[in-house]
């Protein structure tokens, strides 16, 4: 983990991570920004008048990865079975009540669902699934896989008759009917669609927008 003294400016061209990013992604865990991904959620200390909302020393860290950094800023990754909990925390005292904020964007009613999840975590009960928005459908993520696969072929020089070939259960056909066949759209649709991921279009994925 890398950081600089707080007030203070990184030298050298130097800046600060809250993970090492010379650790590979199987060696830490992936923690994407709230602004980005809507399931991440910014917890703050609420005004002293909510007396009784919860503290943070009364959240079980029991089964948490934390990346904290000096004055207790950081992010806590709070291991759920049906779906982890991601949390930023800024300076909050242990004993400060805690409250989320919920920006009002595209997203905030996915961040109210995540926050709702972490309530009920935070009170003892079962957090739920996971919001709809967020989950995967097994046709999407199979569509993913072939996007994946779809552009490596095409990195690596294949046509898009060769890569339809390996994604698809492909009936013999002349080159005529190759121009003509539902399955080349498809496989240029993959294609493209992976190549506007790479450009910045999984941020529209992370977000489920």
């Amino acid at each position: 983990m890398f950081h600089s003294p707080r007030g203070a400016w990184p030298i050298n061209g130097g800046c600060d991570f809250l993970i090492d990013p010379d650790r590979s992604a199987t060696e830490t865990a992936i923690f994407w920004r709230p602004e980005l991904v809507a399931s991440v959620l910014l917890l703050e200390a609420a005004p002293a008048v909510y007396r009784t909302a919860r503290r943070l020393e009364q959240l079980d860290l029991t089964h948490a990865t934390l990346h904290m950094r000096p004055g207790g800023e950081g992010a806590i990754v709070l291991a759920d079975p049906v779906g982890d909990h991601y949390l930023v925390v800024g300076a909050i005292g242990p004993a400060q009540p805690l409250a989320v904020l919920l920006p009002l964007d595209d997203s905030f009613h996915i961040r109210a669902e995540a926050a709702l999840r972490f309530q009920r975590r935070l009170f003892g009960r079962a957090a739920g699934s996971l919001p709809r928005a967020l989950a995967l459908t097994p046709r999407h993520r199979v569509r993913l896989v072939r996007m994946v696969r779809a552009l490596d072929g095409r990195y690596l020089g294949a046509s898009y008759r060769e890569i339809a070939g390996v994604l698809f259960d492909m009936p013999s056909q002349s080159a005529t009917e190759w121009k003509t066949s539902p399955i080349r759209a498809q496989t240029i649709r993959l294609v493209k669609d992976a190549q506007k991921m790479t450009r910045g279009g999984y941020l529209r994925l992370l977000a489920r927008r």
